[in-house]
């Protein structure tokens, strides 16, 4: 059973975000956790997967409609659950009246948010030492 929730980064839920950020971000892309974890966290809007009673997937959204810290852990990916958390942030962007949703998509995922009705615009750019485009779609 899958179930996609909305949650605040709170004592209940920030130590379930943490652990998959840490394996996905940290683990196998080495990314210094201290830019992962900017401070941004509280006041961001969170998405948490559930995957037969574990938590498997995350991302969030900031106040402005940007979509960041999507991951879901390895053995989880391919099941549709990254797509359902970018729906699930799209949907209540659309409910908090926000004009777009935007993100830092990395190369190897343009793709992926493009079959979501994303686009690239501006220059491409680099950060954690990994490739990455900006992404938009309009609401």
């Amino acid at each position: 059973m899958v179930e996609t929730c909305v949650v605040a980064f709170n004592r209940e839920y920030a130590p379930k975000i943490r652990l998959i950020r840490n394996r996905v971000f940290t683990d196998e892309q080495h990314v210094d956790p201290e830019l992962d974890f900017d401070g941004q966290d509280r006041d961001a809007l969170h998405v948490l997967v559930i995957y037969n009673e574990e938590p498997v997937g995350t991302g969030r959204m900031l106040n402005d409609g940007h979509i960041g810290r999507l991951a879901v852990l390895k053995e989880y990916r391919g099941k549709g659950l990254g797509a359902e958390m970018v729906i699930t942030l799209v949907r209540v962007a659309k409910q908090k009246r926000l004009n777009r949703v935007y993100l830092g998509s990395q190369k190897h995922a343009i793709g992926f948010y493009k079959k979501l009705g994303f686009s690239i615009y501006g220059k491409p750019y680099i950060e954690a030492n990994i490739d990455h485009v900006h992404m938009e779609k309009r609401l």
